[in-house]
């Protein structure tokens, strides 16, 4: 088998697999980016945690005339002001969820896309009617992967999910206005194309190599060769809650 390495691979872009139809993914019954979008035009300050290279929110434009972004892994934290920072936002790392580096009550929005965060945090950053919109990866994302290679799913985020979202968030002063829970299939076309994934999300199969986990990926590929794909189901959950 070929493999692709993902040298090259930067911020958070998948483009190199999803562009050219070697990774695809199913359609959910939202969408963050234009949820994101209306409450942007209403939004005077805001924050984007975990904007990765930043490439999403460069695409959210036109931006409120306050707005700040965080990015915690590091190789991302200079991409992500090379192409955020001309464009009028203030881009800082941090290395706790706790202890974010914004005032109390700096924000009347605050948006976080397959980021980690500490609830309490968020309400302490928001001013009171300030709104929070998240999505997340579910605690079972992709679980099929971990099972092909027989990698038990991390026992921390396991039981991640809608229902422990909402009930932390609640229980730090928010209003929750809209929620939603759901699993869409993300299908593989080619090996090289999930192993390109996978070195890319390393918490996925946190020790992935190809040596390791040749005997799976032979059989994962002979499934793709026969079937024309290798099909997990993708883990996404949605919530737009408001500070009370």
């Amino acid at each position: 088998m070929n493999f692709d390495s993902v040298e090259g691979f930067s911020g958070w872009d998948f483009s190199y697999i999803t562009e050219t139809g070697r990774m695809a993914s199913g359609l959910l019954s939202w969408s963050y980016g234009s949820r994101a979008r209306i409450l942007m035009n209403e939004a005077s300050s805001m924050l984007d945690m975990g904007t990765g290279g930043g490439e999403f929110l460069s695409y959210l434009r036109p931006f409120p005339p306050s707005i700040c972004a965080t990015e915690g892994y590091q190789p991302n934290v200079k991409i992500a002001k090379e192409r955020l920072e001309p464009l009028g936002v203030k881009v800082k790392s941090f290395e706790e969820d706790t202890k974010m580096p914004f005032a109390d009550q700096q924000f009347d929005l605050i948006l976080n896309k397959h980021e980690s965060y500490s609830a309490k945090e968020v309400r302490r950053m928001l001013m009171n009617g300030g709104d929070f919109l998240t999505q997340q990866a579910g605690g079972t994302d992709c679980v099929e992967i971990n099972q092909m290679l027989g990698v038990p799913l991390n026992a921390d985020f396991a039981d991640w999910d809608l229902n422990s979202a909402v009930a932390e968030i609640k229980e730090n002063h928010f209003d929750i206005l809209f929620q939603q829970e759901e699993k869409s299939p993300q299908r593989f076309y080619d090996i090289g194309a999930l192993i390109y994934y996978l070195k890319a999300i390393p918490w996925q199969i946190p020790d992935f190599t190809i040596d390791k986990y040749q005997t799976s990926l032979n059989t994962i590929n002979q499934m793709i060769l026969t079937r024309g794909y290798f099909e997990v189901l993708q883990h996404r959950f949605i919530i737009h809650a408001r500070a009370i």
